[in-house]
């Protein structure tokens, strides 16, 4: 019982510690605690002691339980203030003035993993705390959300369709865009719930291994994502001017198949995708198209022991390889590549380079491209944490995938922007520009 007491009163003079570190030191993020995930914040400290050090930290939970963290020291000013959006960070995660280092810079506790995040109608916690000399000065969260108020998410199952609808807020109607994401079959809702929040109808797509689909496939038929097209055309909600297509990965050449293929495409943006179908023979009514073969010989290991298959598969230029090349030149929709030179999956440049010169022979100016030095394979929206590596759905071992941190984070927040303005462009109706609800 003494040693219970003694405990206590030990707890009760820490607690009244940080308590008085608490009322001196204040930590805020503006213009808000609350916040849209795209959004950049200021995170200011003020009461500290003039050239004070003082160490930030933020972290997340995911929703598999994975801890993302990331740490950066500060030198107060002769006020006794730190401001990440004009004074350097000295070290930890990221150095040199970045006021969203926090968040971008963040690294799991599990390694190769990226930010999970199954429903995007609630947003994700930031814990921000500051600290000095072992002690907790000030602690807050910044919640950042993928949906604006009025967006409403609904899953859909409707025949072979899976997936989810985010809808924006308002009559309509709307621009449409059909979501969809990598090999794995996974739905991921965030980019979709955000275009969402931009005023599109935005259809999340799975393609395999969710709720009651195959958990496993050995072909890819169009007519799925026909359907998709199809089903988002007949909402009241859309507008009839033509669906938009935004991919990653393997299914970029799923939406320039549907470019191809699909006449009611109007936009279709390809982030670090192939031109030539890969994994799964992909069907369409009686055409086949068999996947691109790989060369193991090309696969290389990283001084880290990560396998880097960017240049494993075939050339789908070459002619013996021209089977499993998508036909883009039929294509009327307009298409944006959007490409990283770092990407370690596979050669996304390239091909991006080699499609615009296919539409080009057949008299086409349908397709812009956009690069970034030193970015990665997975470019998602802005200020989530970087993945430079992790399992390959089709290897089946962790492999590179690319990309300087900061690099990667500043190509984040120029694709959604560039993203976002292609769709506005390419989807308005005849009479005018889109009108936003938000």
């Amino acid at each position: 019982m003494a040693f219970l007491l003694r405990r206590c009163s030990k707890l009760s003079l820490r607690n009244a510690l940080m308590k008085t570190f608490s009322d001196s030191v204040r930590l805020r993020i503006l213009p808000s605690a609350s916040c849209m995930f795209d959004e950049a914040v200021e995170i200011k400290l003020s009461g500290l002691t003039p050239q004070q050090h003082v160490e930030l930290q933020s972290n997340l939970r995911d929703d598999k339980g994975v801890v993302f963290k990331a740490t950066a020291t500060y030198q107060a000013d002769e006020k006794g203030e730190v401001d990440l959006s004009r004074q350097p960070s000295l070290g930890g995660t990221y150095t040199g003035v970045e006021p969203m280092g926090l968040f971008w810079s963040m690294r799991p506790n599990v390694p190769h993993s990226k930010v999970v995040k199954r429903d995007a109608s609630s947003p994700l916690h930031y814990h921000i705390e500051a600290s000095s000399g072992g002690e907790v000065l000030a602690k807050e969260t910044n919640e950042r959300h993928f949906t604006c108020p009025g967006v409403r998410r609904a899953p859909v199952t409707d025949g072979r369709i899976r997936g989810t609808l985010f809808t924006p807020p308002g009559e309509g109607p709307f621009p449409a865009i059909v979501d969809l994401y990598t090999l794995g079959g996974i739905l991921c809702e965030p980019r979709a719930a955000l275009l969402a929040s931009k005023g599109f109808v935005v259809l999340a797509l799975a393609l395999y291994g969710y709720q009651d689909m195959p958990k496993k496939v050995d072909k890819i038929e169009l007519e799925y994502f026909e359907e998709a097209v199809i089903f988002l055309q007949k909402l009241p909600e859309v507008k009839k001017t033509g669906i938009g297509i935004v991919s990653i990965s393997k299914s970029g050449e799923i939406a320039l198949a549907m470019a191809s293929f699909l006449p009611n495409v109007k936009a279709t943006v390809c982030l670090n995708g192939s031109i030539a179908n890969v994994v799964f023979p992909l069907h369409y009514k009686d055409i086949i198209f068999p996947p691109l073969t790989a060369n193991h010989e090309r696969i290389t290991v990283t001084k880290s022991g990560i396998l880097d298959i960017r240049d494993a598969l075939e050339d789908p230029i070459v002619k013996e390889n021209r089977a499993s090349l998508i036909p883009i030149e039929r294509a009327s929709s307009n298409i944006l590549f959007v490409v990283s030179e770092d990407d370690r999956n596979w050669n996304s440049a390239y091909y991006a380079e080699q499609a615009c010169n296919i539409l080009k022979e057949h008299g086409k100016t349908n397709c812009e491209v956009v690069s970034y030095p030193k970015a990665g394979h997975f470019l998602e929206v802005p200020y989530m944490p970087h993945y430079p590596s992790g399992v390959h759905a089709a290897v089946g071992q962790v492999v590179a995938f690319g990309g300087e941190t900061k690099v990667h984070a500043d190509a984040q927040v120029d694709t959604w922007r560039r993203v976002q303005a292609f769709f506005r462009k390419h989807l308005q109706s005849p009479d005018g520009p889109l009108k936003s609800a938000l």
